[in-house]
């Protein structure tokens, strides 16, 4: 079993910037892909941002230019930079890490508001 610990969330005012970290933990595995996801209330669940093995990244329109992820291979960590954010950003942020072709694992979900 793998285990995911998200930190970093937060209220913030518009224009600040929040940084969001995910740990994994647990048996032995080895991560290919990290990313982030978020889901606002009443919406679906989108993609943030992802980072494979190999650095590449890849991000949603929204957030271009104003956000970095980035990835410690050796702390099994994630982190997402989010800058000059704004209100429509708020949304609960999931952490998610693909160890293997179809089996994925989920962190309990960060809150991030962001007032105006």
């Amino acid at each position: 079993q793998v285990q995911l610990v998200e930190s970093g969330g937060g209220l913030v005012q518009a224009g600040g910037s929040l940084r969001l970290s995910c740990a994994a933990s647990g048996s032995r595995f080895s991560i290919n892909a990290m990313g982030w996801y978020r889901q606002a209330p009443g919406k679906q669940r989108e993609l943030v941002a992802r980072i494979t093995s190999d650095g590449s990244t890849a991000y949603a329109d929204s957030v271009k230019g104003r956000t970095t992820i980035s990835r410690d291979n050796a702390a099994n960590t994630v982190y997402l930079q989010m800058n000059s954010l704004k209100p429509e950003d708020t949304a609960v942020y999931y952490c998610r890490i693909i160890v293997a072709p179809g089996i994925l694992y989920w962190g309990q979900g960060t809150q991030v508001t962001v007032s105006s």
